[in-house]
């Protein structure tokens, strides 16, 4: 289990004793947290977990991940380029990847 939450970069759980059940709570790391403030769904949080952990997502990869369309894929990574979450690098559309901006 303490691999599982380094890996995942979970905070420390939280253990506790409820009324005759014993109760372990995960939290989710703050980075998180703060993109669930901006008003991101979840296919774009989603999708900025893939990138922390792949390097950079492309719409194909977009859309796949998050069974949508490739309409649906373009206004959700458009908009986490204009929160400044993702910068867009590459020309064209078949060189085209989105990467996080800074962490």
């Amino acid at each position: 289990m303490e691999l599982a939450i380094k890996e995942w970069e979970f905070l420390e759980p939280e253990f506790k004793h409820i009324t005759g059940a014993f109760v372990v709570i995960f939290r989710l790391p703050p980075f998180l947290d703060d993109l669930a403030k901006l008003g991101l769904n979840e296919r774009q949080i989603k999708a900025v977990e893939y990138v922390k952990y792949s390097g950079s997502i492309t719409s194909g990869e977009y859309q796949k991940l998050n069974n949508t369309t490739r309409y649906t894929a373009a206004r959700d990574l458009a908009k986490l380029v204009k929160l400044g979450i993702f910068n867009r690098i590459g020309r064209g559309k078949r060189e085209l990847k989105y990467i996080l901006l800074s962490m």
